[in-house]
């Protein structure tokens, strides 16, 4: 996914194994068929034998409203966990998170220069991996000028080690329409596939609604969870209805929901959406919204890779299990 220009999306969004990376289709079998796209008709008995045994075509998936590319409903956020010095110390988890969520399937990685330097750390540890090719990288610009953005994000994709970008988001609306003509002339260049704007605080969520209204976007990111749902009421109605993607950002409330489940067990009811973990609880729960795209939590936790990238298999809750989900949470 780094090569110098993006490849036409695929005109069909069902067909799921065209997204397999290169990395994906040699571990699916698919040797000599590992450059994509690709399609499954090509595969052989054994490819294909192989691909089910694996899994990776098990993942839930969404379509980009604004291309039919599908991505997996579960990404994998930078903010806090890759912060970190260069130090082995810290680099060795994060190592083994990254491997991990590649080999189960990930792909989506968001980042921010705010969050230096998960940028560089990222994007030294996808090289050192050889997992360039494997990620689809959204970051932000969040600087107020358009040379000071177009500065920002030259850096930024020096940083991970990018040529172009899969997605760039004007962070927190910070001079957004400035960085907004940036954003639209660099994707008809070439250098963005999509682009869009970021949004966790509900006193800009006006703001939002107005951009969402006026400016042709691919992607909005905004906060969404069991504990944050004010996001619910008009601004993902406002993204489907304007057939624009979603990421969601604090899908954990910046961590704040665990205390509050500490020690409990699942509900056995739980097991009516194949949730095995608190993390799948509350991350299937954000991801059954049919306005939501992708979910983006964060962790420097290999195991809590496993459990995270667990939600993006297996069934959904449906409305009136999202509902019992929603009073239980608030009944804690």
């Amino acid at each position: 996914m780094s090569d110098a220009s993006f490849p036409t999306p695929p005109e069909s969004p069902g067909n799921r194994a065209r997204h397999l990376t290169r990395r994906q289709a040699i571990r699916l079998g698919a040797g000599a068929l590992a450059a994509v796209p690709f399609a499954p008709a090509l595969l052989g008995a054994e490819a294909q034998a192989q691909s089910r045994s694996t899994g990776l075509q098990d993942l839930i998936r969404r379509a980009i409203p604004s291309s039919g590319e599908e991505i997996p409903v579960i990404g994998m956020g930078t903010w806090q966990t890759f912060m970190v010095e260069d130090r082995e110390e810290e680099l060795a988890p994060l190592r083994e998170v990254l491997r991990t969520f590649v080999d189960l399937g990930g792909t989506v990685l968001d980042s921010s220069p705010m969050y230096d330097p998960a940028e560089e750390v990222a994007g030294n540890l996808a090289a050192e991996l050889g997992l360039l090719d494997d990620l689809w990288v959204a970051t932000k610009v969040w600087t107020e000028g358009r040379d000071e953005g177009v500065a920002q994000m030259e850096q930024s994709m020096a940083e991970l080690r990018r040529e172009n970008i899969e997605l760039m988001q004007v962070h927190n609306l910070v001079d957004v329409e400035v960085h907004l003509e940036t954003l639209t002339e660099w994707k008809e260049q070439g250098r963005f596939r999509y682009i869009g704007v970021t949004n966790t605080s509900s006193a800009r969520y006006p703001a939002m609604e107005a951009i969402l209204d006026d400016e042709r976007l691919d992607f909005i990111q905004v906060n969404y969870s069991l504990s944050e749902r004010a996001s619910a009421e008009r601004i993902l109605p406002k993204a489907r209805e304007r057939g624009v993607g979603v990421l969601v950002a604090r899908p954990f409330g910046g961590g704040d929901m665990f205390p509050a489940v500490q020690g409990r067990d699942l509900p056995e009811w739980a097991d009516e959406f194949d949730a095995t973990a608190w993390s799948q609880f509350f991350l299937k729960y954000i991801v059954s919204h049919p306005a939501v795209t992708c979910a983006i939590p964060a962790t420097s936790n290999p195991d809590h890779m496993r459990e995270n990238m667990g939600a993006c298999r297996g069934r959904l809750p449906d409305q009136a299990t999202r509902r019992r989900m929603e009073e239980f949470f608030d009944s804690l």
